[in-house]
């Protein structure tokens, strides 16, 4: 497609307004360079919008600072062990980039934008393997005046499901999950004098931060403009995008390259569902994650990769948009509750960080999958420990399923009424001895720091019991184009792309469905935006 010379013309183009995109936007426009970003929403900021914006950076400067210990290396080594053994000698130049440039992103974020980082009690979730920490990896902006940051925009930010007045960590302790009244009640002045303020924090404060520091430094944003598709030469280099804004199509030249960061493809119902045939819960990203980077990249000749991974994930039915919609909350581990799949039998540790992986586990012979459905079991003790599971119910029609006894409740979800009651007895067994000699629940550090002295089980004997479905609920999906350790897009002969550059979960992502830890989808989708960036302002292709 030609390039009509009368129209736009930037050093670097970036589709997508998310912590990604911006974090590249800032890292090439701080060099120097001209930089457009295109967002095809009216609305700012994507899933990290959205989200808590927990960073998790290790051996970042805040907790260096306060004399915590780490290192790359020893980063590295807790990656290398928690992750698949079988991706370690393709992703590892990319976890050795991750580790590498980490301290330095959230440093140059730290100095070029008013965000004010906190660090947070969250510690790594696979506490006995080599390399964790107790805390210091994960950061997540403090209170800020949005107005005082991008002015009018601030009413263009995307809102989140979960209010933003508190902090990440503030939430946490505010134990909305387990005491919502209480809860309310402490909070509510600070609720109130902020939100009169005009302050927020989580993912509103995040991205209002990056675009003050894109804006800055002479960085350009375009909404409602949506890229159709990538413009190339005759020697297949990526040098333009051609987009539609507000109803006109228009084409820009990128003299360096174009970085996608356009989000996940979960909202592409027949992408999605080629890759995860098994029930669907909820979706917890905007519905403008439709697959529009994966789409031109594959278009242009690039590799998709890892597009069976997902940040996968508990949710709470909510009401967005007018829509059910998903608030991802890990409601699966409560103390009185148990996880059992299609056969009404528990098949893991229900605290386990990344329980959700062993919804994707299928039979390697008929691609069938083995836990789903699935369903989350409990009785009257679980709502009382858990109030807010009742009224989340109602933005669902039919979500929670209530029986007298568990032979019923079982006919109701079509499980196998013997094998649920005989899984039930089991589980009550280890709950009063205090040890899970199926799964191990309670064993691991994480376990315990999240469960307390309460202790991680507890019978399930007070009818009513109820039901809630456990299946496929995401944040975001994390396959796309496969790229290199400086963020190039590759074909499948392992060659670059020259021109193209992705960031976040629109690429094949280093870190798939097992997670490291919380943080680690915005931790590293800001890192790949600042590698991708440091790339363009060296004037590499």
């Amino acid at each position: 497609m030609a390039i009509n010379k009368a129209e736009l013309e930037f050093d670097v183009v970036v589709l997508g307004s998310g912590a990604s995109g911006l974090t590249a936007g800032l890292t090439a426009a701080q060099a120097g360079l001209s930089v457009l970003i295109l967002e095809k929403s009216d609305l700012i900021g994507g899933t990290s919008a959205m989200s808590g914006a927990g960073v998790w950076i290790p051996a970042n400067h805040f907790m260096l600072e306060k004399g915590l210990k780490d290192s790359p290396e020893q980063a590295l080594n807790y990656i290398k062990a928690v992750l698949p053994d079988e991706w370690s000698n393709r992703e590892m130049p990319r976890w050795q980039a991750f580790v590498d440039h980490g301290p330095a992103m959230l440093r140059m974020v730290d100095d070029l934008t008013p965000i004010e980082f906190e660090i947070l009690s969250e510690p790594d979730p696979e506490l006995e393997v080599e390399g964790s920490v107790k805390y210091g990896r994960m950061v997540s902006p403090a209170p800020m005046k949005l107005k005082d940051a991008i002015g009018p925009l601030a009413k263009k930010l995307r809102p989140s499901t979960q209010p933003h007045e508190l902090t990440y960590e503030e939430m946490i302790w505010a134990n909305f999950i387990h005491k919502p009244v209480t809860g309310h009640i402490r909070q509510a002045p600070k609720i109130l004098k902020r939100k009169l303020g005009g302050y927020e924090t989580q993912g509103s404060a995040l991205i209002a931060g990056l675009l003050r520091g894109c804006f800055d430094h002479g960085a350009e944003l375009r909404t409602e403009a949506a890229a159709s598709n990538l413009i190339q030469n005759e020697a297949g280099d990526v040098v333009g995008v051609a987009f539609e804004e507000k109803g006109e199509r228009k084409t820009v030249t990128a003299r360096r390259g174009v970085v996608l960061a356009t989000g996940g493809f979960e909202w592409d119902e027949t992408e999605f569902r080629s890759e995860f045939p098994g029930p669907v819960d909820l979706i917890c990203s905007p519905r403008t994650n439709t697959g529009d980077g994966q789409r031109m990249a594959k278009a242009a000749g690039a590799e998709l990769h890892h597009m069976d991974q997902m940040n996968i994930a508990g949710a709470l039915p909510v009401k967005y948009e007018n829509e059910v919609h998903g608030m991802p909350l890990r409601f699966q581990a409560d103390r009185h509750a148990i996880v059992v799949n299609k056969y009404g039998r528990r098949f893991g540790n229900e605290l386990d960080f990344n329980f959700g992986e062993r919804l994707l586990e299928r039979n390697p012979q008929t691609g069938e999958y083995l836990n789903l459905p699935a369903w989350v079991v409990g009785d009257m003790a679980t709502l009382k420990h858990t109030p807010i599971l009742s009224v989340f119910a109602r933005n669902q029609k039919g979500w929670m399923r209530r029986a007298r006894s568990l032979s019923e409740l079982a006919k109701k979800i079509d499980l196998p009424p013997a094998e649920l009651e005989a899984t039930v007895e089991r589980y009550n067994g280890f709950a009063q001895a205090e040890k899970d000699e199926d799964f191990g629940r309670g064993e691991p550090g994480y376990d315990r720091l999240i469960t307390g002295k309460a202790g991680a089980m507890a019978e399930i004997k007070y009818p009513a019991y109820i039901a809630m479905p456990f299946n496929i609920s995401l944040m975001s999906t994390k396959g796309g184009p496969m790229t290199d350790a400086e963020g190039r897009v590759t074909r499948a002969d392992g060659s670059t792309l020259p021109g193209l550059f992705a960031a976040g979960v629109v690429m094949a992502n280093p870190f798939g469905t097992r997670a490291v830890g919380t943080g680690t989808t915005i931790g590293p989708a800001m890192t790949w935006g600042y590698i991708c960036g440091l790339t363009l302002s060296a004037g590499r292709k």
